[in-house]
């Protein structure tokens, strides 16, 4: 069985640090490089329910997207939302690894795995770095041209059920074949959207005013399909235990999370008039 250090080369060749943007925060978060692994639990957020789910599986690894000390802290007391999962976890024996902005720009990489999911070709990427072939967001197209009700369908069809839903801004009569996506929150990159020419954009945590002053643009602009921020990015899980795998074929059991750890929990609408 390989050593947790053995699976964190795997990720890391595949996810390599030195994509991630210099704020983040990425790599072990806790855990011993020497210990083995078995089995491993892949899911977007580490929080009490992925911890509790990686528990029951006997994982002794989580490998998330999202940091879970994203910001630079002084100590993790178990009073503390996040101290308490650092020392949960480290009571159970489970390791935690995160890939976050690195996993986004990586090649394939989140958006590779939301574009998939939808049933785009990537053609490339939305927002390219230097090197013209890494960068955030990828560009795709669809086998034929669809109606965009009928696109927004196939969204909501290709990613796990949230309570707000997936939501579509545009005719819905708009063919669409050409499609930008950016796993997370992606409005910062309505603009190369646009400059790209594509019919929609598929991204999450789009903000009203962003988006309404996108609509109103006199130009040409892609319509909009707006996703959770935790369903957008649940495709990588697969994509992360598939590196895994590949990898150690037959040596590591790989998970994908089944919790749904999207913050929203009820939707209500109205009733009367």
């Amino acid at each position: 069985m390989p050593a947790l250090s053995e699976i964190i080369t795997a990720l890391e060749q595949a996810y390599p640090p030195a994509l991630a943007e210099s704020w983040d925060a990425v790599g072990l978060v806790c855990g011993d490089p020497a210990e083995p692994v078995t089995r491993v639990l892949c899911c977007v957020d580490p929080v009490a329910e992925t911890v509790e789910e990686a528990e029951q599986l006997g994982a002794q690894l989580i490998v998330a997207h999202h940091p879970l000390l994203l910001r630079g802290v002084h100590g993790v007391p178990a009073d503390t939302a996040k101290g308490a999962l650092v020392h949960r976890m480290i009571r159970a024996g489970i390791a935690l690894y995160c890939a976050h902005t690195n996993a986004d720009s990586a090649d394939p990489g989140v958006s590779d795995a939301l574009a998939q999911a939808i049933g785009l070709r990537v053609t490339g990427p939305l927002a390219p770095h230097a090197d013209g072939v890494t960068g955030i967001g990828r560009l795709g197209e669809l086998p034929a041209p669809e109606p965009f009700a009928t696109f927004v369908q196939r969204v909501a069809d290709a990613l796990p059920a949230t309570v707000p839903g997936v939501l579509g801004a545009g005719d819905p009569d708009r063919p669409i074949r050409t499609v930008a996506v950016s796993g997370g929150a992606g409005d910062s990159y309505l603009t190369q959207a646009t400059a790209a020419g594509v019919d929609a954009f598929v991204t999450a945590d789009l903000r009203h005013h962003p988006a309404g002053e996108h609509l109103a643009h006199p130009g040409r602009v892609p319509a909009l399909v707006g996703l959770t921020h935790w369903a957008s990015e649940w495709p990588w899980c697969a994509q992360a235990s598939a590196v895994i795998g590949h990898a150690f074929a037959g040596n590591v059991d790989v998970h994908v999370s089944t919790r749904c750890t999207d913050p929203w929990t009820v939707r209500a609408e109205r009733t009367s008039i």
